[in-house]
């Protein structure tokens, strides 16, 4: 759990060089800009997340007990955002994801600085994110 932690820490005290939102932002958007694009064979129905304003892909891969995204958005700030959860959690145990508190997001203070219907979107994210967790965790459990 603590690499989850150390991700997180790393992502506020890069935020921390920036006091200006504006600033952010652009920060965020370079982050979304430095994400390889999604294979087009990612990008299907299954793999949008429901609640987000701009369409959001996940794809989430389960190998030697960890879950690997991948992601993409048709808005660069969103997928700016996307790659700052899976940066987190990728590579993580189903475990380890549903025991984290992402408390970077309040941290840089994204959440605040968040319309409502982006708000709403990165909540949908992260829920989609533990549910792929929730869901290999079962399946583990069933071998």
């Amino acid at each position: 759990m603590s690499k989850i932690n150390d991700i997180q820490d790393e992502i506020i005290e890069e935020f921390e060089g920036f006091t200006d939102w504006m600033d952010r932002y652009a920060y965020i958007i370079d982050m979304g800009n430095a994400v390889p694009p999604l294979d087009e064979r990612y990008k299907t129905a299954d793999n949008i997340i429901e609640g987000c304003q701009s369409r959001v892909w996940l794809q989430a891969d389960y190998a030697d007990g960890v879950i690997t995204f991948q992601a993409d958005s048709d808005a660069i700030i969103v997928k700016g955002i996307i790659s700052m959860l899976v940066r987190t959690l990728s590579g993580r145990t189903p475990q380890e994801i549903l025991d984290a508190e992402l408390y970077f997001i309040e941290k840089i203070g994204l959440h605040e600085h968040l319309s409502p219907t982006r708000s709403n979107g990165l909540l949908a994210m992260i829920k989609q994110i533990r549910t792929y967790a929730l869901a290999f965790k079962m399946k583990e459990q069933q071998q």
